[in-house]
């Protein structure tokens, strides 16, 4: 007697902690409206995104010339600097060509400011690890699009699991409620010497087991509420209310036949591979010469920021490196086998989602069957605990049978709303799946 109250003091204090927490009621468009807008997965893939588009850019280097301003001073009485830089100063008079002068010169300050100019002209390495750089991009941007689509399905299956918890925390306390006008009818029948005191025993163990059952579906929808916040980027500790009611959603395509190829992730592996593929140009065409124009103008004082004198050099280099040992050979036939793997792996993956589909497609079907036998079952269920629940008021039932039936009802009663929520995930998940 002692260990139910304070059991029942336990359940109380639970009762009084669960009011005192906030509730929110939330639709699913709204979860769907802040997960796009908050989430942080989405938020990360949308940096890797600007990861590779910024390496993209890089390789405007191909095509864009590199430019380059520099100041530098010195001082010396080194013979040959100290000739070249009274020449670029345009200093130079006849006394210098003194061999005493020339040969130990006094010491000098020369400073430089030099504007130089690369262009690049024909760069074939350069040109294809640019398109490689581009395929990247675009397999990111598609990834990203998938990781969007796999986070709207994960908000699909959460916003569902937490109407299920709300579900079955509505069916316990339903079935406490029937427990507690059992315990209450088995009280009276036993005060008036029908019942013994062992089945009133099994009612008071039946109305704990219900309570239990209870603790943990709350508990449950605490935690499918804590994740929801989680995905919507928003604090935990909330309880969510959704305002639409789990029920079947209907079946918007007939069939379901193969994966298509336009799915995001699809297209982001056949990017990826087709990067790959550049890439191995890329090795291939550093056999090739490089042909790139150069200039630069150039000011000489002995004078800070000064320049007095200036000239300019420009010109054209054809450069071709004709062996690094088989380190080339070596990069080229490393880029071929990660083409190939990379070709492998998409056919892979291509032959697997179909399997995936297939196997989303049985799970549906099984879904649809199981939902009309669960359906049955707790209509037969109901019945039975009703005609058992009339024989007991008139003491023609059993007390562990009519505990039976009442046990029986509630457990169909979630099996059915459980196979609501599997039909429902498995039309989303398959929907995800077909998604092009």
């Amino acid at each position: 007697m002692i260990g139910n109250k304070i059991q029942f003091i336990a359940f109380f204090l639970f009762g009084l902690a669960l009011q005192a927490q906030e509730i929110k009621s939330i639709a699913k468009e709204e979860v769907l409206s802040k997960v796009k807008e908050n989430n942080l997965k989405l938020k990360i893939s949308e940096q890797e995104f600007f990861e590779a588009r910024a390496d993209y850019r890089q390789t405007n280097a191909v095509f864009l010339p590199n430019i380059k301003l520099s100041h530098t001073g010195f001082t010396t009485n080194n013979p040959l600097m100290a000739f070249g830089s009274k020449l670029n100063q345009e200093i130079i008079s006849q006394s210098d060509f003194n061999p005493d002068l020339l040969n130990n010169p006094d010491r000098i300050e020369n400073f430089a400011t030099k504007i130089a100019v690369e262009q690049p002209l024909i760069n074939m390495d350069g040109i294809y690890q640019r398109k490689a750089a581009k395929n990247k991009m675009e397999a990111g941007e598609f990834q990203s699009l998938r990781t969007k689509e796999y986070m709207m399905l994960e908000v699909e299956k959460a916003y569902m699991q937490l109407q299920l918890a709300h579900k079955a925390v509505a069916v316990l306390e339903k079935a406490k409620e029937a427990a507690l006008a059992n315990k209450k009818l088995a009280d009276n029948s036993f005060r008036q010497g029908y019942l013994q005191r062992s089945d009133v025993l099994a009612v008071e163990v039946r109305v704990t087991e219900v309570e239990n059952q209870l603790q943990y579906a709350r508990s449950n929808v605490k935690n499918a509420s804590d994740y929801l916040a989680f995905l919507m980027n928003e604090p935990q500790g909330t309880i969510l209310q959704p305002s639409d009611s789990l029920q079947l959603e209907s079946l918007h395509e007939e069939s379901f036949l193969k994966v298509p190829g336009e799915r995001a992730d699809l297209r982001a592996m056949e990017m990826a591979t087709e990067a790959r593929k550049k890439m191995h140009q890329a090795d291939n065409m550093a056999f090739l010469p490089r042909l790139n124009a150069f200039g630069s103008y150039e000011l000489y004082d002995d004078e800070l920021f000064t320049g007095d004198a200036n000239g300019y050099i420009a010109g054209i280099a054809l450069s071709w490196d004709l062996l690094q040992g088989t380190k080339r050979f070596g990069k080229a036939d490393k880029s071929k086998a990660e083409y190939e793997k990379a070709k492998l792996e998409y056919e892979q993956y291509v032959s697997k989602s179909q399997l995936e589909l297939n196997k989303a497609k049985r799970a549906l079907t099984d879904a649809e069957n199981k939902l009309g036998l669960t359906g049955l079952a707790m209509e037969q269920s109901k019945e039975s605990l009703r005609i058992r629940t009339n024989r007991f008021e008139q003491g023609l039932e059993k007390t562990t049978d009519l505990l039976m039936a009442e046990t029986q009802y509630s457990e169909k009663e979630l099996e059915y709303f459980q196979t609501i929520y599997e039909y429902n995930y498995a039309l989303a998940y398959l929907e995800f799946l077909s998604a092009g």
